[in-house]
């Protein structure tokens, strides 16, 4: 096997998983204003209703994961509804939002534990099966392809969504301006609470796809929610799909950084990134807009 091939293949199937979590960190914040810290939580939350379902009662995997991306989407929308609505609603400061959302997590992976332990633990392999597959040189899993697939169905999705329909232009309104985007009659608090619901599905989605590839932990929506935000500030803060490119260029520069080095350093590649980048084009690759 040759090495360039498989990291290519490597690149492509991290930079996905990071581009799921980003689209959906970059949806919530063009519209909501805050880092949402809770957001990464909501990986684990999906990624153990299918352990829950399928694992411990037997429910068919696909109805599993169908229950686990709703599961994360109304968690989300619920926690944004009691949680940061009525913070906006007292004129919160975006610190104090971030603080709250800190909470949200802590609360949320400590409920996991407590329910499921902290000890590792697998899911289902019927859905994607075991296949692994030669592809240029480089070796993938069926599970990895699925992961690449349906990265690129939900970008194309919610680039159809956000530009082709009336409530993707509501989005991107509030995203410009959101008093404007008041003034003219859209309901923002409605829009921003579906917004939650759609940003937190995907997480979920990640982090389901995530558990099929490698497993999960309590703590997986941890380090899965530094990547999403490293690949969301590298591509542009605010910049949906600008995510994108920052998830693929994350996923290739940790991946290629690696190549002589132990993969304990991947970590340390990824925030050195987000140094040059903060320090050489804070915006990122896209403007905001």
């Amino acid at each position: 096997m040759d090495i360039l091939p498989q990291l290519i293949a490597n690149s492509l199937i991290a930079g996905s998983i990071y581009a799921m979590v980003a689209l959906g960190f970059n949806l919530i914040f063009s519209t909501a204003k805050f880092f949402d810290i809770g957001y990464g939580a909501l990986a684990a939350v999906g990624a153990y209703t299918v352990f829950y379902l399928a694992k411990v009662h037997n429910f068919p995997t696909l109805v599993g994961v169908i229950a686990g991306v709703v599961v994360a989407g109304i968690l989300g929308f619920v926690i944004e509804k009691f949680v940061y609505k009525k913070l906006r609603g007292r004129k919160a400061s975006n610190t104090v939002m971030l603080i709250a959302s800190l909470g949200v997590f802590t609360a949320l992976q400590a409920v996991i534990a407590i329910f499921f332990t902290s000890q590792f633990q697998t899911l289902p392999s019927d859905l994607f099966g075991r296949g692994v597959f030669h592809i240029g040189g480089g070796v993938v899993t069926s599970v990895q392809i699925a992961i690449f697939v349906l990265a690129l169905i939900i970008m194309s999705v919610l680039a159809w969504f956000l530009y082709k329909t009336m409530f993707g232009k509501a989005i991107r309104a509030i995203s410009d301006d959101e008093e404007v985007a008041r003034i003219v009659g859209i309901d923002t608090e409605k829009v921003i609470g579906r917004v939650f619901f759609i940003g937190s599905a995907i997480a979920g989605l990640a982090g389901i796809l995530v558990g099929f590839d490698t497993g999960i932990t309590p703590t997986m929506g941890f380090s899965l929610l530094l990547k999403g935000v490293i690949a969301a500030i590298v591509g542009g803060v605010g910049n949906v799909f600008g995510g994108v490119m920052g998830a693929l260029l994350l996923g290739t520069v940790e991946n290629f950084g690696i190549w002589y080095i132990s993969g304990e350093w991947k970590d340390a590649i990824a925030f050195t990134l987000l140094i040059i980048f903060l320090i050489f084009r804070p915006q990122g690759i896209f403007n905001r807009k």
